[in-house]
């Protein structure tokens, strides 16, 4: 099981390898976090978009581990842009989990999901709103960390300028093939953890031939190269399955990819 941890602003550990549960049905979820749990695994990543934080709660209080033991993410919904409803979304997050609180809150997306990225809007008023609320939370203890998702510079810089505290994680879509240099640099210089959604490219690398060799000369699955090339790139990587062995697989990379490689991999 890889182990290692990664150290936010606020002097808060995080475990660099997590379980997404996008698309996790939250009838399922119970078993397969608490499967996961047992397996190792001490970083569950939710969100309110899921609608399965009430089984990844359950499955936490089956495994029979110390809440203390655990780091649960989740995420106020990209549809939620006014400090009124975000505030009142991180309570009910709260109480259909069942837990006192939660390790991290972050703000979903920087738009609702039908206007990602396609309308020029950017809400930087109503994200600064749902930020006060995230503030808040954090100085009343429900949450021991707050950050983003699927933020660009603009998005940040338009926090950056009115924060209290700052934001101290940046999640986004990152895998070979597909990695944000340029915004991973931004967020290091600002002393926010970058972590990686979608590391296995939603099963696309799978197919990849290139990979496959490169995969084969380390003794490792496509999956395995792709988590730690994200972890090499010193993110968290958040791959999801409902897969006991590739639960069991994807936590086994304590391997080291070379620099060539890491360079070859970066430019693909």
């Amino acid at each position: 099981m890889f182990k290692a941890t990664k150290k936010l602003n606020n002097g808060v550990a995080v475990p660099q390898l997590a379980l997404g549960t996008w698309l996790i049905d939250d009838t399922q979820a119970a078993e397969i976090i608490c499967s996961a749990i047992r397996l190792g695994y001490r970083h569950i990543d939710t969100a309110q978009a899921y609608e399965n934080e009430r089984g990844v709660g359950e499955g936490l209080r089956l495994s029979g581990i110390k809440r203390e033991q655990m780091f649960v993410t989740s995420k106020v919904a990209a549809e939620i842009k006014s400090y009124e409803e975000a505030a009142a979304s991180i309570d009910e997050s709260l109480r259909i989990s069942g837990l006192d609180y939660m390790d991290l809150m972050i703000i979903h997306c920087p738009q609702p999901w039908s206007e990602y990225n396609k309308s020029a809007y950017r809400y930087e008023k109503e994200n600064r709103e749902v930020w006060s609320a995230l503030e808040e939370a954090y100085a009343a203890g429900k949450v021991r960390a707050i950050g983003v998702s699927n933020f660009n510079e603009h998005d940040l810089e338009n926090l950056w300028a009115t924060a209290h505290v700052k934001p101290m994680v940046n999640q986004v879509h990152c895998h070979i093939g597909n990695t944000p240099l340029r915004l991973i640099d931004f967020c290091e210089q600002r002393e926010m953890l970058m972590e990686a959604y979608s590391p296995v490219a939603h099963g696309e690398a799978l197919k990849n031939e290139r990979l496959a060799r490169m995969a084969e000369k380390y003794g490792v699955s496509i999956a395995q190269l792709c988590i730690r090339y994200c972890l090499q790139l010193g993110m968290i990587a958040l791959p999801k399955t409902t897969n006991p062995e590739h639960l069991r697989q994807n936590a086994d990379v304590n391997f080291e990819i070379s620099d060539d490689d890491m360079m070859c991999l970066k430019q693909m």
